[in-house]
């Protein structure tokens, strides 16, 4: 495993750039950090400001912990970070209720989802959420924003990358396929600036996300 990663890092430059854009709009929403934020779903990634949560005791997670029942007081952070994770949960309503127990008055919760993208296993993925399927979840927490991550294009490119390696025959022919075709696919990203942009994007619609606030 030490010599995997090893290799992993040394060839990081190799890797092609990953290929979605993100639509700035989502980061333009005032919810600023307090003394104690929560992330949760790093997978590992470093999180700073945050007490960082995962499922698993990964490098750079503070608490290895199921979301669906977090060890934490009530009313405790400003600010929940939950990226990507409600599609392998068992029970993601359990996880909504225990962000909005958690998070403080005024705090904010940034919710993001995919919608149409490859299967992906973190250990398992259940699910999949339209906008309305998200909003169904709320609770009783107030939507101050909500949109798209990632769009069309990006569901495109991705999509594309997982069948052409669904034809290689082994791990190492796949990761050529990746990294190959992901350099000479990537810069169609930047189509999604413009296809955002337009009313019918739900479409096709890659990641989208909500903002919520407790009242």
């Amino acid at each position: 495993m030490v010599r995997q990663y090893d290799l992993r890092q040394r060839f990081q430059w190799l890797l092609p750039p990953a290929p979605v854009w993100h639509n700035p709009a989502e980061t333009q929403v005032t919810a600023p950090l307090g003394r104690w934020n929560l992330y949760i779903g790093s997978a590992g990634a470093h999180a700073p400001g945050y007490v960082n949560l995962d499922l698993f005791p990964l490098a750079n997670v503070d608490v290895a912990a199921n979301a669906e029942a977090l060890p934490f007081a009530n009313n405790q952070f400003q600010r929940v970070e939950c990226d990507a994770v409600l599609e392998h949960a068992e029970f993601p309503e359990k996880i909504m209720r225990e962000i909005e127990r958690v998070l403080a008055p005024g705090g904010f919760a940034h919710i993001v989802v995919p919608f149409c993208h490859p299967y992906h296993a973190y250990p398992t993925d259940f699910r999949r959420y339209t906008p309305d399927g998200l909003l169904q979840l709320k609770g009783n927490l107030e939507v101050i924003a909500q949109g798209w991550r990632t769009g069309p294009t990006s569901t495109l490119l991705v999509t594309l990358l997982e069948y052409a390696k669904l034809w290689m025959p082994n791990k190492a022919l796949r990761g050529l396929t990746h990294v190959t075709l992901g350099w000479l696919l990537f810069p169609l990203r930047y189509l999604d600036a413009i296809l955002l942009k337009k009313p019918t994007a739900h479409i096709l619609g890659n990641h989208h996300y909500l903002w919520l606030r407790k009242p």
